[in-house]
């Protein structure tokens, strides 16, 4: 398959790639072994803390979220999330290193698997983390691993949050744009890790310390996901790719770096997610898929109408679900993806989107779809994709891992 010119569209800001052969070829998501429901939550705040009216309106918020179940990598009596105080940045980082690797190596080898192709052919690896800031970080040790070659090119994404798995895709397809320029093979592997769940404490801390309303410890949870994207040069591989890449857009939303964030702290980092945020996301949809799909159509035939793409929406809370779905006119149904990885497994970020991706590709449904998540700055990160094989979609819907 041979490479065709990249066409950027300035006036609008967004890319489109057409004829390219930019596709995912693998997807994997890996989550830990326990699930904790709201009742844990609970359960803490009784042990450590007094109640403070923020702590109360925190409680009641954690009923109603939406969230079934949080994916955590231990239940409520884990050791690090029971000690006199909350873990220090050197213990966060000490449990990433051991339980964030081994889900990013797990979710690695899904995706490989699905590919069935060779870690040597690996050409680079787009890495994503906020919730670890170590020096090598935690993809050298993967990449360790994994038995990645030692010339691999590698790049580690921080400061975006919950649109890194977008933007490490974004990413890693412009890396093999500039391979396919160069007319050599690119197979470029993403992987996303977040181990939120083990914030509590500090959470709780600022809840009752300084009586904040903070509802981060109601929503997030542990996960990592993985894709790999091939530009299709000297592609030998029998199995089909599961996504083409259409296009993307990338776009930071005016004024609006204090409505989201992720603020370094001596216990780790605290969650900034004000009120105004479901609002500005679900404002920033509709110009944004406008000026994806109209640089998108000049080249190739896509839907104009959001209803007839799925929706792969980073699941950041019920009210950014629902707003967006409102904005764009949608019925649950068009995210039906987002929805079943946020009730069952909570929002882990950055690695979440990729989870949902891989999620929506085992069901049936549209043969387009967009992509869609917010992180820190405000950025919006959004993608145009293309099922493969949809007819191969088996109609029962799979259990999300």
């Amino acid at each position: 398959m041979s490479p065709s010119i990249v066409r950027q569209c300035e006036s609008d800001g967004a890319t489109h790639a057409y004829e390219l052969g930019l596709s995912i070829v693998g997807l994997g998501a890996c989550y830990p072994d326990f699930r904790v429901g709201p009742e844990a939550l609970e359960t803490l705040a009784k042990r450590y803390y007094k109640d403070t009216p923020a702590l109360k309106k925190v409680l009641a918020i954690n009923r109603y979220t939406g969230i079934e179940s949080r994916a955590t990598i231990g239940n409520v009596d884990h050791a690090l999330v029971n000690q006199p105080s909350a873990p220090t940045i050197t213990d966060l980082n000490t449990v990433f290193r051991e339980e964030g690797v081994k889900l990013s190596v797990g979710a690695c080898r899904k995706a490989l698997k699905e590919w069935g192709g060779s870690i040597e052919d690996i050409t680079h690896v787009v890495s994503t983390t906020c919730t670890n800031s170590a020096n090598p970080g935690f993809d050298h040790y993967v990449c360790k691993a994994l038995g990645t070659h030692k010339n691999v090119e590698k790049i580690l994404l921080h400061g975006i949050g919950c649109s890194g798995g977008l933007a490490a895709i974004r990413t890693a397809a412009n890396l093999a744009l500039g391979f396919s320029y160069q007319r050599k093979p690119a197979r470029v592997l993403v992987l996303a890790c977040e181990i939120s769940s083990v914030l509590v404490r500090s959470e709780l801390d600022s809840i009752v310390e300084k009586d904040e309303v903070r509802i981060g410890p109601c929503l997030f949870s542990d996960c990592a996901s993985s894709c790999i994207i091939s530009n299709g040069i000297g592609d030998d591989i029998p199995s089909s790719p599961v996504f083409d890449l259409m296009g993307w857009k990338h776009e930071v939303l005016e004024e609006s770096e204090n409505e989201l964030g992720f603020d370094v702290d001596p216990l780790g980092w605290k969650v900034v997610l004000t009120p105004k945020v479901p609002g500005l996301a679900s404002a920033s949809v509709a110009p944004a898929f406008e000026d994806l799909v109209d640089s998108i159509s000049r080249k190739v035939h896509v839907p104009r109408d959001a209803i007839d793409f799925d929706w792969a929406v980073h699941p950041g809370g019920s009210t950014i679900l629902t707003g967006i779905g409102e904005a764009m006119g949608l019925t649950p149904e068009h995210m039906q993806a987002s929805y079943e990885v946020y009730m069952t497994c909570g929002n882990s970020s950055s690695a979440t989107i990729i989870s949902v991706m891989d999620r929506l590709r085992k069901t049936p449904g549209r043969e387009d779809v967009v992509a869609c998540a917010f992180g820190p700055g405000i950025i919006l990160e959004m993608m145009a994709l293309r099922r493969r094989d949809l007819d191969d979609v088996e109609l029962v819907a799979e259990p999300v891992d």
